[in-house]
């Protein structure tokens, strides 16, 4: 067994140099084994990147599989509702959350978010045409995804580009939770009741208050701050 002379590491029989400090070997009692094969490679290779676009096109395939056996399957059946809307709305909503991000990983966040809350109406909406219900779909649904959305729109302005701490990070988040779910709660009871109490998402929005607080405590204060991020590592 040899050893290298400069760091000591040990050399397998095939080794012409060091492999960690590239010295040469010389060793008269052993030559350099020019025959067997080396324990690692000595080219660099690369693993083959896979393929998106088959990726896709496999999940579309899927997924308009899917849709398309529901749909005949509901006409075969003759069923009092078109039941079949809701598998091929949950299909084209998977189809926009999953093919466009994987075809093109550079599509700015806030397009992205776009798409999502799309997708989403397009799945209500396919539900509305089933249940004819276009005023629920106008006066409630459509209010609270431009709520959701302007609230992901939101914290992704803040905490995208402005690189933010993980406790401003997450302050921002429970704020920004606790306000969609009491403008949530507003729009509910508008159209059920025509008049608005809040009740459970005053609940939710003081709890979230509460949480926040000692948040803005320990962000406000150096000393605290910094213990924080030694215990917990941020």
């Amino acid at each position: 067994m040899s050893y290298c002379v400069n760091c000591g590491v040990e050399l397998d029989a095939t080794a012409a140099f060091c492999p960690l400090c590239h010295t040469a070997v010389h060793n008269p009692n052993q030559p350099v084994d020019t025959v067997s094969p080396p324990p690692f490679p000595r080219e660099r290779l690369e693993v083959p990147a896979e393929s998106k676009q088959a990726l896709a096109i496999l999940l579309t395939a899927m997924l308009l599989s899917v849709a398309l056996c529901c749909g005949v399957l509901n006409l075969l059946l003759r069923a009092g509702h078109i039941w079949s809307l809701y598998v091929i709305g949950a299909a084209v909503m998977l189809w926009i959350w999953l093919i466009p991000p994987l075809l093109n990983r550079k599509l700015p966040l806030r397009l992205q978010l776009l798409f999502d809350v799309l997708a989403v109406a397009i799945y209500v909406l396919l539900i509305c045409i089933d249940l004819q219900g276009w005023e629920w779909y106008i006066r409630l649904v459509l209010p609270v995804l431009a709520v959701w959305y302007a609230a992901a729109l939101f914290l992704s302005f803040q905490l995208v580009d402005k690189k933010r701490s993980i406790l401003s990070s997450f302050t921002l988040g429970i704020g920004t939770t606790g306000v969609c779910i009491f403008i949530l709660e507003l729009f509910i009871d508008l159209y059920f009741h025509q008049c608005w109490a809040p009740t459970w998402s005053l609940i939710i929005l003081t709890v979230c208050a509460a949480l926040i607080i000692p948040l803005v405590v320990v962000r406000r204060v150096p000393s605290l701050r910094e213990e924080v991020r030694r215990r917990f590592h941020m």
